[in-house]
């Protein structure tokens, strides 16, 4: 019997107000711009081309605002998953990423991240871990079907490289744009396969399931 192929798109929250300048982290109230806004009225666009059979969401208002207009174009229901959520900055929360690439540990957050822990926050390995996990737990929740994932920049980063086979310490070198879609498709005993990344003009009727 041939296993079932899951696809999962990952798609990063649209822009805030902030986004570019600051930590966010997991601060509350932090919504979409009207840049945001139009990103992710897009990305509903682009998954009508899509059979999308279950939308998750980090609990985050800009990433469940994100994925608001798809749950209205495709009648689903947004379930949050904090297995998505964004990193958890700790002490760093809020701040300007102007004054952050001034710090020393600035450059192990760029070269080595495996290494390092946001202080009094995640690390950037169990970060790893536990989008890994929510994404495995989904992958087989719903064998065959397609699942779309609103979340975040470095867990999304960190999510591509696990599949890729990439060392934490190069995750850095892919980018995830605001309203960007990446693709892995996953079958259980097999290696994923890293449809797309970073994509947000492309059409999605074109993916296809190895």
């Amino acid at each position: 019997m041939t296993a079932k192929s899951t696809l999962l798109l990952l798609v990063r929250h649209g822009e805030t107000p902030t986004t570019g300048m600051v930590l966010p982290g997991r601060a509350p109230g932090l919504h979409l711009s009207d840049r945001g806004r139009a990103q992710a009225e897009g990305v509903a666009e682009r998954l009508a081309a899509v059979p999308v059979d279950a939308l998750y969401s980090s609990p985050l208002e800009r990433a469940r605002e994100t994925a608001e207009p798809s749950a209205v174009r495709t009648g689903l229901v947004v379930d949050e998953d904090a297995g998505l959520t964004e990193c958890d900055f700790g002490g760093w929360t809020g701040a300007a990423l102007a004054d952050l690439a001034g710090l020393p540990q600035w450059q192990a957050v760029q070269h080595s991240p495996s290494t390092f822990r946001f202080p009094d926050g995640e690390s950037f390995l169990e970060m790893q871990s536990r989008i890994v996990g929510a994404l495995e737990v989904l992958r087989a929740a719903f064998p065959g079907a397609v699942v779309v994932c609103f979340s975040h920049a470095d867990p999304i980063k960190a999510a591509v490289a696990h599949a890729l086979g990439m060392h934490l310490d190069l995750f850095q070198r892919i980018v995830i744009s605001p309203g960007s879609v990446s693709a892995i498709s996953y079958v259980e005993g097999q290696a994923p396969a890293v449809l797309t990344v970073n994509s947000t003009s492309e059409p999605l009727s074109g993916l296809r399931v190895p």
